[in-house]
């Protein structure tokens, strides 16, 4: 069966996929070709179903009815997650009333942070981008993802703001949701499970080969130095990434309770892959 799947051009992606997509973790069923996006991007292409299989963001979730969640492949924080930067130090009265630089509406950390600290003034750009922005002044302060979490001090910025930590102490400890692997539902259930054991497998594979499959990522490193990059990806390709458990799937559960709670998303019922 040949199928479309969607990942982003990040360096914790390319790693889970580089068993996958190197051919060195084989499937009897699938042929796969891969797209690239940014992650925002994939989060829009997903309302319409056009990728057999995308990355997305979890909030995303609450507006791509025609996809379930897969068990492995989700980028969970253990205690940390985005954080929120500035020129310098500011209260969260002042970041309140501050514009803000985010990496897309339809992302998790947009949700979380609005969770956080209520709505706010906003703007909306490439998360690559956010960095320069703040440091620039062309914007108060700048909600970051991806590997800008750890080079925050090198752009010239100081940290303001801990959302992954917020989310851990408010949630006693359930691991930060923030990105996740979906696939057609109209695929059917046997279909959906046998390629979440397909991923489930690359991403194992990176793991017991972690110099190589940090190889392959690294052409995602954006310039950034192997070390900050395996950082990066040990962080976000964890146990939970593996296969998100009883843990995993309570903390998606928990965000869209939150979430409904304060009218920050529709209704909507969540459709996760069987065990």
């Amino acid at each position: 069966m040949e199928i479309s799947v969607g990942h982003t051009p990040d360096s914790d992606d390319a790693f889970m996929f580089y068993g996958m997509f190197t051919g060195n973790v084989p499937s009897p069923d699938f042929k796969v070709n891969h797209v690239i996006e940014d992650i925002e991007n994939l989060n829009k292409k997903a309302k319409d179903p056009f990728l057999d299989v995308t990355a997305v963001s979890v909030h995303a979730c609450a507006y791509i009815p025609g996809y379930t969640i897969l068990r492995s492949g989700g980028s969970f924080g253990i205690g940390y997650g985005p954080i929120v930067t500035s020129k310098k130090q500011l209260s969260i009265d002042e970041l309140k009333n501050s514009k803000i630089a985010i990496p897309g509406e339809m992302t998790s950390a947009f949700l979380l942070l609005q969770l956080m600290i209520g709505k706010f003034d906003y703007v909306e750009m490439n998360f690559s981008d956010i960095p320069e922005a703040v440091k620039s002044g062309k914007v108060d302060a700048g909600l970051v993802i991806h590997e800008t979490q750890l080079s925050y001090a090198q752009e010239g910025n100081v940290k303001i703001l801990d959302v992954g930590e917020w989310w851990d102490k408010t949630t006693n400890g359930l691991p930060v949701p923030l990105g996740i692997n979906v696939m057609k539902t109209s695929l059917g259930m046997e279909t959906i499970v046998k390629f979440d054991k397909y991923l489930q497998a690359s991403i194992e594979f990176g793991l017991e080969h972690l110099d190589d499959a940090l190889e392959y990522a690294m052409q995602y490193s954006r310039g950034k130095p192997r070390e900050l990059i395996e950082k990066f990806v040990k962080m976000y390709v964890n146990k939970v990434t593996v296969n998100m458990g009883d843990e995993g799937e309570k903390s998606i559960r928990k965000l869209f309770e939150m979430a409904k709670e304060k009218n920050l998303v529709p209704d909507f019922e969540l459709s996760i892959a069987t065990k």
